[in-house]
C-alpha cells in the first residue's frame, strides 16, 4: 500500500546579521546547501520548499 506523508521540519536558527533580510539570506543559503548536498531529501523524501521569516526576539524570548 502506498501512503503519502506530509511532513514539516520546524526550527529557529540564530545568526549574526545586520538586518532581517540578511539573516533570512544566510539561513536560506545554509539550508539550500544542506538540501543540495543530500539529494535523498528531494528524491526519496519529496522535499520541495524552504520557507522562513526573520524576526527580532520578543519580550517572552531570551535575546
Amino acid at each position: 500500500m502506498k501512503v503519502k506523508v506530509h511532513w514539516v521540519i520546524d526550527g529557529i536558527a540564530e545568526v549574526e546579521a545586520v538586518s532581517l533580510e540578511e539573516a533570512e539570506k544566510i539561513v536560506n543559503e545554509r539550508l539550500s546547501d544542506f538540501v543540495g548536498s543530500n539529494p535523498d531529501l528531494e528524491k526519496n523524501m519529496g522535499a520541495k520548499a524552504i520557507q522562513g521569516k526573520g524576526y527580532l526576539p520578543g519580550s517572552e524570548e531570551e535575546a
